[in-house]
């Protein structure tokens, strides 16, 4: 079974097969798929399945926050299954594609106090870009 779809179950979620397909197809460390791929995905799986189905349940899944939704520069919004493992990500400029990664060290301290503005800080989002080895071939990669 899914990390998800456990962390469902453990909330007493009302798992419908259509659900289940859903939570199956965002299942994995480094998914981050458009409602579109999601969609896509699940009628492969469950060819009755309905796009407002699948979008209701994304919605329903970022607001239990259990999925999060994840904005890039103007391209669609992709959802995230792993909104219980703290990370950041990386994205490649060229295609898009999104990796999740763990730096070290805290992005709370590393914001200096005069640039806090009398802010309270309580998290922080930091995204890496770059390109990916298909989109930068011939370059070294480190």
């Amino acid at each position: 079974m899914s990390d998800l779809l456990e962390r469902l179950r453990g909330r007493c979620w009302r798992v419908t097969s259509q659900r289940r397909v859903v939570a199956e197809v965002l299942d994995g460390d480094h998914v981050h798929l458009t409602a579109y791929e999601v969609l896509a995905r699940a009628v492969r799986r469950l060819p009755e399945i309905s796009r407002a189905t699948v979008y209701n349940t994304l919605g329903e899944l970022v607001s239990l926050g259990e999925v999060i939704e994840v904005s890039m520069d103007g391209r669609a919004k992709r959802y995230d299954p792993n909104a219980h493992r703290p990370h950041q990500h990386l994205v490649c400029s060229g295609c898009g594609t999104i990796r999740d990664v763990h730096p070290t060290g805290d992005p709370l301290a590393d914001l200096p106090p005069e640039e806090r503005f009398g802010f309270t800080v309580s998290e922080a989002e930091v995204t890496y870009r770059g390109l990916c080895p298909s989109c930068a071939p011939g370059l070294p990669h480190v």
